[in-house]
């Protein structure tokens, strides 16, 4: 300010008629109006009513080809039982492959005595009514190793939207709150921000009870027994409201 006078008061010097300046010069504080901000959460229970499961297939053999060859008959006998029980290829992903040797350490030389190689196979969209069967047919079939069970809800999104409402109108309580304790009334809404969404929330914290499990067939004697439990949805909103 004090530069802008004094650049004017050059200019004017240099003019030959004097530049007129007010008495007084009045700054406004463009940010002087009232408001209060408040912080509002809210968690809403959703049961889980879709599942992913991700298994695997392991073999051994003498040799790495009938090692191979071994896995792909059990790895396709099991997409040809999910497929039998309703489950859409699109949801059926082998995931990940390993083949490797098996050494004997104890005969002094580094001795190749066979070959593994294990299959990962991820199944999604599942419904959770369907979910014990599809594990147990699938031991059947040929999966010996549950790598994990994983569970979420497809109203995730319409639960989100339920408790974003829900600290919306918990932000409100406590601003009228805090506005009637200081002898002030709440006007419109100034701003108003989310915070901590998080797509992965969607789906449930815990998985198999064991994860990377061995399964014997015999398990597959009835429908393996699925518990989903419930899922946390979160919303948290930052409001900032006028006075007056």
């Amino acid at each position: 300010m004090a530069a802008a006078v004094l650049f004017a008061a050059v200019m004017a010097g240099g003019c030959a008629t004097p530049a007129q300046f007010p008495d007084t010069i009045k700054v406004q504080d463009v940010n002087d109006s009232e408001g209060i901000t408040v912080t509002g959460k809210e968690e809403v229970k959703v049961v889980p009513d879709m599942t992913e499961i991700r298994y695997g297939v392991y073999s051994q053999a003498q040799t790495a080809s009938q090692c191979q060859e071994d896995n792909a008959k059990q790895l396709d006998q099991t997409i040809e039982t999910l497929k039998g029980l309703g489950v859409k290829e699109t949801s059926i992903q082998t995931s990940a492959y390993g083949l490797s040797p098996i050494y004997d350490w104890n005969s002094g030389n580094r001795t190749i005595t066979g070959y593994e190689m294990n299959t990962e196979i991820t199944v999604s969209d599942i419904p959770i009514d369907q979910a014990g069967e599809i594990l147990s047919q699938s031991v059947t079939a040929g999966v010996n190793q549950i790598e994990s069970v994983t569970y979420f809800s497809s109203q995730y999104d319409e639960s989100y939207q339920e408790a974003l409402k829900g600290a919306v109108a918990m932000a409100r309580s406590k601003a009228e709150a805090m506005a009637e304790a200081s002898g002030k009334k709440l006007s419109s809404v100034v701003g108003i921000q989310e915070y901590g969404y998080n797509p992965q929330a969607r789906y449930s914290s815990y998985n198999a009870p064991a994860a990377k499990m061995a399964v014997e067939e015999t398990a597959a004697a009835s429908d393996m027994a699925v518990m989903p439990g419930e899922v946390s949805v979160e919303a948290q909103v930052t409001v900032t409201y006028g006075l007056e």
